[in-house]
C-alpha cells in the first residue's frame, strides 16, 4: 500500500487494518499518549480547495506523530496543480524534498498523475470523483455508535457525488448497504454502483424516493446540494432537490434510533435542517472529529 487515492483500489484487509489502527491510536491520543513515528518526516499539503476540516486535521495529525506539515495554496504554485508546470515534473520534485504528498484538488486524474509519478506516498484528501478519507472516518464513527460494521444499512440522501461515491465502496469491501436517494439527473452514476455491487452483489441501490430509502436505515447521511465549483447552479439545485432534505418530515419515516451524519460543511435550512443537525440522532461532530484520527492512522501506516 504505496498511496490512498480511493477505497476501491484497496483491499478489505488494508481497510480492515486502518480502522483498527485509528481506534488504537484513538484510545491513546485520548489518554495523552503520543506516538512520534513521524519525527523528522515532512508532508506537502496541496490545496486547490480551501477547506476548515482537511487543512486542520491533517495538520494537527502529522504534528502529533512528530511530523512537519507544510501548506501550498495555488497562489504558492502559480495556479492549480499542473498550470505552471507539469505534474511529472511537481510529483518528482516533492519526492526529493518530502516524505508524503497529500492532495485535494478539483480532477481526480490530477491526484491518479502525483501517484504515477511520485517515489513517495500520495494521499488525496478529496477529488471531484473520490473523497476517501471522509468515508473511512465516516465508517469509524459507524463502528463507534452502532458496535458492527458489517450489516450497517446507510441512507446517503441527495446529490451522488464523489462522498456518495467513496461511502458505495466502503460498502461493497466492508460488508455494508448503501441506498442513495437523489432526484432526477443527481444519480450516483451506473457505472460506480455496478462496480460496487460486482464486489458485493446488491450492496448499493439507487432510488427517487427518501423516505422509502430511510425507513430501514441505521444511518441517514447527507451532503451539501451545492458543491465547491457549483455556485452558478445554487438556486438551480435548490428547486430541483426539495423533497430531499433531512428534517423532521424525513425522520419521521426513520427508526427512532437511526443516527445522523453529514460531512460538513451543513447549510441548515438547506440539505439538513437544524433542529436534525443538533438533535440527539446527530453524530455529526463525532465524525468530524474522526477525521483526525483516521488520517493519522493513514500518515502512520503510509510513512512510518
Amino acid at each position: 500500500m504505496k498511496d490512498f487515492i480511493s477505497i476501491n483500489s484497496c483491499s478489505t484487509e488494508e481497510l480492515n487494518e486502518l480502522i483498527e489502527l485509528s481506534v488504537e491510536l484513538k484510545k491513546a491520543y485520548k489518554a495523552g499518549e503520543r506516538d512520534l513515528c513521524l519525527a523528522g518526516k515532512n508532508l506537502v499539503m496541496l490545496f486547490e480547495k480551501p477547506s476548515l476540516r482537511t487543512r486542520i486535521s491533517f495538520h494537527i495529525a502529522m504534528t502529533d506523530l512528530g511530523g512537519n506539515p507544510i501548506y501550498v495554496k495555488p497562489s504558492d504554485i502559480g495556479g492549480l496543480v499542473g498550470e505552471r508546470e507539469p505534474i511529472k515534473d511537481m510529483a518528482r520534485v516533492f519526492s526529493g524534498y518530502v516524505h508524503g504528498i497529500m492532495a485535494r484538488t478539483f480532477r481526480h486524474d490530477t491526484v491518479l498523475e502525483l501517484a504515477k509519478w511520485a517515489s513517495v506516498p500520495v494521499i488525496n484528501a478529496l477529488t471531484d470523483w473520490s473523497h476517501p478519507c471522509q468515508s473511512m472516518a465516516d465508517v469509524l464513527t459507524i463502528l463507534e455508535h452502532t458496535g458492527r460494521i458489517e450489516g450497517v444499512k446507510i441512507a446517503f440522501i441527495g446529490d451522488g457525488n464523489n462522498v456518495a461515491r467513496s461511502l458505495a465502496f466502503a460498502a461493497a469491501k466492508l460488508g455494508m448497504k448503501l441506498t442513495v436517494a437523489s432526484p432526477a439527473g443527481y444519480e450516483l452514476d451506473a457505472g460506480s454502483i455496478e462496480k460496487a455491487n460486482a464486489i458485493s452483489s446488491g450492496c448499493v441501490e439507487q432510488m427517487s424516493d427518501p423516505k422509502e430509502a430511510v425507513s430501514d436505515a441505521d444511518v441517514i447521511y447527507t451532503d451539501t446540494w451545492v458543491s465547491m465549483g457549483q455556485e452558478e447552479e445554487k438556486q438551480k439545485r435548490i428547486k430541483e432537490f426539495e423533497g430531499f432534505a433531512v428534517d423532521s418530515d424525513l425522520m419521521a419515516a426513520a427508526g427512532a434510533d437511526v443516527k445522523v451524519m453529514h460531512c460538513l460543511p451543513a447549510y441548515r435550512g438547506l440539505e439538513i435542517s437544524d433542529e436534525v443537525a443538533e438533535g440527539v440522532n446527530s453524530i455529526i461532530f463525532d465524525q468530524a472529529e474522526n477525521r483526525l484520527h483516521f488520517q493519522r492512522a493513514l500518515l502512520k501506516k503510509l510513512m512510518s
